[in-house]
């Protein structure tokens, strides 16, 4: 017995010095703002939500804004509406209008993608059993790639999104990490551009994502509202957080790149945003919360970022006649 403690104790002991040797040496490069590069996540979706013309909001943020980075999420259930009939013309009309201006697409593929309620499946799908779904799952998502993997706009597949927070957040089953290794091999075997796979930067621990992934892309989110505390919280943690465990993970993951996927630049309430006062809205997303925001994921130690609220500056410029966050959103893209 004395013996089991001994060693539970040296093993304890170890894991703190360790925890403290990489604390001491938590460092990583902050770049200048010269050397940063931004995108944005565009929702079809979550522009019709907004009732705005989503042709005319993408194609303000290609030629008002300069986007050149995007990341496309193909939702199934537009795609493959009907079991086995695929409507590609909005998908091919996005992906054609950005390769007219140069810019370069993430173009995202699976049941779990960005934008509530986060598992996108068709209304014929939703009673399969799971081992019927998969099987669906991989058709769309083979399709989706034969159909595009010759266009030079995209540059990366992202399979899934945020697949190891399925069982927390969203209207979704639970991981399968078998099935998300089939799509991961199924999509390889296809093309061979990089694979992105994204998790919560502060409600998981990256290595299931990282250990798959070419290039893992985190989220950084710093004012939202909890459904479970009933209240508005910020994140008690500082850039030197995401440091940190990059260089934790970083000892057992290798992706060759690590980007932030999902930065924050839109409120988060109890309810959407566009049914709150603005009042409400500056509590999670104000002009000053935008700006400290760029600075905090700057100095979080990454180079590239897409930011998540594309469609909530344009809304709020051509509904409220406010541009102050599209104005502010352009001097990061035009250079």
């Amino acid at each position: 017995m004395f013996k089991r403690l001994k060693i539970l104790k040296d093993v304890l002991l170890a894991v703190f010095i360790f925890l403290i040797l990489v604390l001491a040496f938590s460092r990583g490069k902050v770049y200048d703002r010269t050397e940063l590069s931004y995108g944005i996540t565009y929702s079809t979706k979550q522009a019709r939500s907004l009732g705005l013309d989503w042709q005319q909001t993408y194609l303000a943020v290609l030629d008002e804004l300069g986007v050149k980075h995007l990341r496309l999420p193909a939702y199934w259930d537009e795609l493959e509406k009907n079991q086995g009939e695929f409507d590609w013309t909005d998908l091919d009309w996005q992906i054609a209008e950005a390769g007219k201006r140069g810019a370069k697409i993430v173009l995202a593929v699976g049941g779990r993608l960005p934008r509530w309620p986060e598992c996108h499946f068709p209304v014929w799908a939703k009673n399969a059993t799971k081992t019927e779904r998969h099987a669906e799952i991989l058709d769309y998502e083979k399709a989706v790639i034969t159909r595009y993997k010759d266009y030079p706009a995209i540059t990366a597949w992202q399979v899934e999104n945020e697949p190891f927070l399925s069982s927390y957040f969203g209207e979704c089953p639970s991981l399968d990490k078998e099935f998300l290794d089939e799509e991961l091999a199924l999509v390889r075997s296809l093309d061979a551009r990089p694979i992105v796979i994204t998790d919560s930067g502060e409600l998981s621990l990256w290595y299931g994502a990282a250990s798959r992934a070419d290039i893992f892309g985190t989220t950084m989110y710093r004012d939202t509202y909890s459904r479970v505390l009933k209240r508005y919280i910020h994140y008690p943690i500082g850039p030197g957080f995401f440091i940190l465990k990059k260089n934790v993970i970083g000892l057992f993951a290798h992706p060759k790149n690590w980007l932030v996927i999902e930065l924050q630049a839109e409120p988060w309430g109890p309810i959407s945003y566009q049914e709150m006062s603005r009042e409400e809205r500056d509590k999670t997303m104000s002009l000053d919360k935008f700006r400290s925001t760029m600075e905090f994921a700057r100095q979080a130690g990454f180079k590239t970022f897409y930011l998540w609220g594309a469609e909530w500056w344009y809304w709020e410029k051509a509904v409220n006649n406010n541009s102050e966050f599209w104005d502010e959103a352009k001097k990061l893209f035009v250079k």
